[in-house]
């Protein structure tokens, strides 16, 4: 396996850099008031971002996902690539590809993904309505409710995961067809409470999507938590270079050492287990497990980081308002997404007890 990039993702990473370094800045994030940067999403739409996942691939969605973790952009680009983009792109029909996937490239539509089995809530298609496993796009009717969904509330279209009789299947509803009620999350993510009543879908994919989406989700998701707790510890590791103590850096001190080094290996193990899981996926090898672990490394270690970061802020710490602060809400919000640590370890273990990983698997 080869993790380099290819001279389009590391392109593509560096112009996402830029313009996450250039207009993500604490001044605007402040001005926000924990909305969507509008003015953002316009810059990332412009410059062809979200249309260069389908060449880059999920490794090169991996890469530009850092960099926004790292500036805590506040803007649904992981959330719409993965739900809307690749979705529609691996399991779409070709009208549906046709219709769906200009919108998504250029960003004037916005996806949002709806998994309420990550949340213990359950959304069903009336019985009858939905077709058999395997088969191809068709239209029912949902209801139910998702407590949150992160960044509805600026979503045109949502991708609900649906509890079959023996699977999961996908379904994309229109925004404007459903009910979004505002919730707030840990972090700032223009959530919403999702109410379907007999709300029109048509389905995505067949009867292998659903585990694709979200082991997708859980990769790309992993790579954004990496570039969180980096942006984390590399404001610890200013700031302590900085803040003296009895005429000497704290970043001196073998305790404050420690701390940083421990925090920059579970960075590195967040960030080689995503480019992993992602560079299995783009070749076209399984990778759920690969995913799962990716997962487990952001939730659990994803959580150190975020609190070494605030830590070695010392009183600045905790300040609310504070940058470190905004990485600390992002990484304990990443830490519970998709599963927490101990869910998608249980998992894990499920899928290599039943065979199902590394070559043997499927997905």
């Amino acid at each position: 396996m080869d993790f380099t990039p290819s001279p389009e993702q590391e392109a593509a990473r560096e112009l996402a850099a830029r313009i996450f370094g250039d207009l993500s800045t604490p001044e605007r994030l402040t001005g926000l008031d924990g909305g969507t940067d509008a003015g953002l999403w316009k810059a990332l739409g412009d410059a062809g971002l979200a249309a260069a996942v389908e060449e880059a691939g999920l490794l090169g969605l991996v890469l530009m996902l850092e960099e926004q973790g790292r500036t805590t952009a506040q803007v649904p680009f992981a959330a719409s690539c993965v739900y809307g983009l690749l979705a529609v792109a691996a399991h779409g029909t070709a009208e549906q590809r046709e219709r769906l996937l200009p919108g998504l490239r250029d960003g004037s539509a916005v996806a949002a993904g709806a998994f309420p089995g990550r949340t213990g809530i359950m959304v069903s298609a009336p019985e009858g309505t939905a077709p058999e496993a395997g088969g191809g796009s068709s239209r029912a009717v949902l209801s139910g409710v998702v407590p949150w969904v992160p960044w509805l509330r600026d979503a045109t279209h949502v991708l609900v995961a649906v509890r079959e009789k023996v699977a999961h299947s996908l379904w994309m509803v229109r925004a404007a067809d459903a009910r979004c009620e505002p919730v707030e999350l840990t972090a700032p993510w223009s959530a919403g409470r999702l109410v379907l009543d007999g709300t029109p879908a048509e389905r995505i994919g067949g009867a292998s999507a659903y585990e694709d989406v979200l082991a997708a989700a859980r990769t790309a998701f992993a790579g954004l938590q990496a570039g969180v707790c980096a942006g984390s510890l590399a404001r610890a590791v200013e700031y302590t270079n900085e803040r003296e103590q009895f005429g000497r850096p704290l970043a001196a001190k073998q305790g404050v050492q420690l701390r940083a080094a421990e925090a920059h290996m579970d960075v590195e193990a967040m960030r080689v287990t995503a480019y992993e899981a992602a560079w299995r996926r783009d070749a076209g090898l399984g990778y759920r497990s690969h995913a799962l672990t990716a997962a487990w490394w952001a939730s659990e270690a994803g959580k150190r980081v975020v609190h070494t970061g605030q830590h070695l802020h010392g009183g600045l710490g905790a300040d609310l308002d504070h940058p470190v602060h905004r990485h600390f809400l992002w990484g304990r919000q990443l830490d519970g997404y998709l599963g927490c640590g101990s869910e998608v370890l249980e998992e894990l273990g499920e899928l290599i007890a039943a065979g199902a990983h590394e070559g043997g698997e499927s997905a």
